[in-house]
């Protein structure tokens, strides 16, 4: 990113701030690490001292294996992760971190009541200029933002987990929300590395919006019983996908996918092309979640995939690999025109969000033929 002509003066708060993160789980600790990767001060929150003493083990861990990468002298690793955590603080009091900060990402838990809460504490502590930023991956900033007597400031920058691997932050912007307040989230973000791609307030956001098909689809054809769970999985992985949307589902958990579709939907207006599946709602209910519990589509044996879970036969009048691939690929396709069309977000955007958040070989735009392609 190009920084500003020289006859504009650099705004020094942008140049090296002071970034406080609230919620030191896994996601907070992982943005932590990437700030201090970056050479910023963090100042870590967390009500609990005990969990402030985790994340930063976590993050020196995070930062030793990132120096072995860097191939760095070994008799320097330790000097330069030293350097990095001798910028980070804890703290337990919210008011501390707004009063010190000049960009807050808040990482808790996701719930709205509890985001409002520590958005109207963090408003009252900090400066006026200070960006309060959430990591939510669900929940509408604007929402967020109605704690605030300055929903100006408000803005989503949702990390990717793990945070120090993946490249892709989503920056939101909420109804409110300031052009130069998107402009200075994006360049923080820019500046530690990542690619920044700017969402609407939108149900979802890009990535969960826009390939969300990429599971609906293949439950649609797995209800429909033209193909079985591994046939699916394994048409889409010989197309260049790193995992299969069943394997992807088992992975990140049944539950944990059954709500953001569900909440996809509602927020969207419960549109047929999105409505959950049957089939899944009952392996939750059932407490089949997937890895996570030793069986949801496929069966695990000490952590390892086993079977597929009530495999049958493979359909006589099955679908072809190349109609299952088809079918997914077409109805993110359409789902990412529709995301366009409601100025979500740029085609460039999409499809970086796709290629870099989902892992999709190509972005939607990018592989659709010329005369469809928007210009």
């Amino acid at each position: 990113m190009t920084g500003p002509p020289a006859t504009q003066p650099q705004d020094p708060r942008s140049a090296a701030p002071i970034v406080g993160v609230v919620g030191a789980g896994i996601m907070g600790s992982g943005i932590a690490q990437v700030g201090l990767e970056a050479g910023d001060e963090i100042l870590l929150h967390d009500v609990d001292e005990s969990a402030i003493d985790r994340a930063t083990d976590r993050i020196r861990d995070g930062l030793t294996r990132r120096a072995a990468k860097l191939d760095l002298d070994p008799d320097t690793i330790d000097e330069w992760v030293d350097g990095r955590l001798a910028r980070l603080r804890g703290s337990t009091t919210l008011d501390q971190v707004g009063a010190e900060s000049d960009v807050v990402i808040e990482a808790a838990l996701e719930s709205l009541d509890l985001k409002r809460t520590i958005f109207r504490a963090l408003d009252a502590a900090s400066p006026p200029e200070t960006i309060l930023a959430s990591n939510t991956s669900a929940i509408s900033i604007g929402a967020i933002a109605e704690a605030t007597s300055q929903p100006g400031r408000v803005v989503g920058l949702h990390f990717f987990n793990p945070t120090p691997l993946m490249a892709l932050v989503e920056v939101v912007a909420g109804p409110a929300t300031k052009p130069a307040v998107v402009d200075r989230a994006v360049a923080l973000v820019e500046r530690w590395g990542k690619t920044a791609v700017r969402s609407a307030d939108a149900p979802g956001f890009i990535v969960n919006r826009v390939n969300r098909p990429f599971t609906i689809e293949a439950l649609r054809i797995l209800e429909s019983g033209r193909a079985s769970v591994d046939q699916i999985d394994t048409a889409i992985r010989d197309g260049g996908f790193p995992m299969g949307p069943f394997e992807l589902m088992d992975l990140a958990g049944l539950d944990v996918n059954l709500a953001a579709a569900s909440g996809i939907w509602e927020g969207l207006g419960r549109p047929d092309r999105l409505r959950p599946s049957k089939i899944q709602e009952e392996l939750v209910a059932e407490g089949h979640l997937g890895r996570k519990t030793g069986e949801g589509f496929y069966r695990y044996v000490e952590g390892r995939r086993a079977e597929v879970v009530g495999a049958g036969p493979i359909p006589a009048s099955g679908l072809a690999p190349e109609e299952i691939r088809r079918r997914i690929l077409a109805a993110i396709d359409a789902e990412a025109e529709l995301a366009l069309e409601e100025g979500v977000a740029s085609a460039a955007d999409i499809d970086r969000a796709l290629r870099l958040g989902a892992a999709h070989p190509s972005g939607p735009f990018e592989r659709m033929s010329p005369e469809r392609r928007p210009r």
